[in-house]
């Protein structure tokens, strides 16, 4: 028996023993909320990545451009007694042992959360073909460096908000840029068409090509050539056409995975098996709020889920002396924002069931909002250089205001102003 071994067999029987795989945002964030709630227990944090855990929105920003060399937490894993377990890799969950296969071994647990996160949805064909960058590690973000650095030709497939953000990346660092998307417009599935129609706009005044309706046909060496034959010049290409949660090494597992491939929690994180729970971008869990399960890939539920899992894996292990009660349900607004071509984009809420869209300022302007609402009720908001209308909007929207349309629907009126 290794001393590895013999160590995670030591720890006092009374002491539960907490396991989070993943050392993003969301697992970080847990191991942090698990200390600042007062969870004395052994707490280990495994992290795929060598590198000392780090926050991801700034890889498409200062860490791209060089600005910054990194993007670490500023946390003291030491002080907090977290154990850090990085550069290993979790293969396998096997949950009557109450056990992780790692390349390194077992490890034990017993309680487990899951925040693997996301993995970023390769191109068809483009794997292998020198050139052809995803954006979502650190090593990522270093690899994409000397390409802006140098100011090569780049194509992005995919307009969507990464896409959109190393769009903004690669002109300010003066490259050519194209960015091919397939559906017919940038945000296709994300927001309506109206919706999207002025942040067309928005590519061809930073100077990029915008080609939408176009496929890609194949990627080669040097270009990107489309399904109606046209080729077009790529010293890099640059794939941003969404991810999928990070949960392929949980297969046989016995955990209850969405078609969508995301863990099933429910309202507390909890899985559907024992001692095992699920935050972030790997994470489905259902909103009464909103009268559907959702999964959110954004920063803020990343933030924000690791408080209620920690509460709750708290509140499990003071049930058994009796003497903590059970926190709220999981039910956030969500929330995200974007920083793309000079302008600050926010978003809270969720439109889908949405029966009125209100507009608030002229969208050919450099600020304006959209509103959502269903029966009266304001159930989203997005903002373009408004973040009084985001932060009130969020507040109303977590109150369930009604609104009224014709005030909500002028830019002169605080939303706060327009309830009924």
């Amino acid at each position: 028996m290794s001393e590895q071994q013999k160590s995670e067999r030591t720890d006092p029987p009374t002491e539960r023993r907490v396991v989070v795989v993943g050392a993003g945002m969301a697992g970080v964030q847990t191991a942090v909320a698990l200390r600042e709630q007062g969870f004395t227990g052994p707490v280990v944090l495994i992290g795929a990545e060598p590198h000392q855990p780090y926050d991801r929105p700034p890889l498409s920003k200062a860490v791209l451009l060089g600005k910054a060399e990194d993007s670490a937490f500023d946390i003291d894993f030491e002080a907090l007694d977290i154990e850090l377990r990085l550069g290993l890799e979790v293969t396998g969950l096997r949950s009557a042992a109450h056990e992780l296969d790692t390349a390194s071994g077992s490890v034990r647990y017993d309680v487990l959360v899951i925040a693997t996160g996301a993995e970023p949805m390769v191109l068809p064909g483009a794997e292998g073909v020198p050139g052809v960058h995803l954006l979502r590690t650190l090593d990522d973000a270093a690899r994409l460096r000397p390409v802006l650095a140098e100011q090569h030709d780049v194509v992005v497939v995919g307009a969507g908000w990464i896409g959109a953000e190393f769009a903004t990346a690669a002109r300010a660092a003066g490259c050519a840029v194209t960015v091919v998307e397939a559906a017919d417009r940038p945000l296709a599935g994300v927001v309506p068409a109206e919706v999207a129609a002025p942040m067309t706009a928005w590519y061809a005044e930073s100077g990029a090509e915008l080609l939408t309706g176009a496929r890609v046909d194949r990627v080669e060496p040097g270009r990107v050539v489309l399904a109606d034959g046209r080729g077009i010049p790529a010293g890099a290409v640059v794939v941003g056409i969404g991810a999928r949660p990070a949960t392929g090494w949980l297969a046989g597992s016995g955990i209850d995975v969405g078609p969508d491939g995301s863990v099933t929690a429910d309202a507390a994180l909890r899985t559907s098996l024992p001692d095992v729970y699920a935050v972030g971008d790997c994470a489905s869990f259902p909103s009464a709020r909103y009268g559907e399960r959702l999964l959110v890939h954004h920063w803020d539920n990343a933030l924000q889920g690791p408080r209620t899992a920690a509460a709750n894996i708290i509140a499990a292990v003071g049930e058994a002396a009796g003497d903590v009660p059970a926190p709220p349900a999981y039910d956030p607004v969500p929330y995200f924002w974007s920083e793309q071509f000079d302008r600050f984009v926010q978003y809270a809420g969720h439109h889908t069931d949405a029966d009125t869209l209100l507009w608030r300022g002229d969208p050919a302007t450099p600020s304006w909002s959209v509103c959502w609402l269903r029966d009266g009720v304001l159930v989203a908001v997005l903002a373009v250089g408004r973040p009084r209308d985001l932060a009130q909007g969020r507040r109303l929207i977590e109150a369930g205001a009604r609104l009224d349309p014709a005030r909500a629907g002028d830019p002169a009126v605080p939303l706060k102003s327009s309830t009924l």
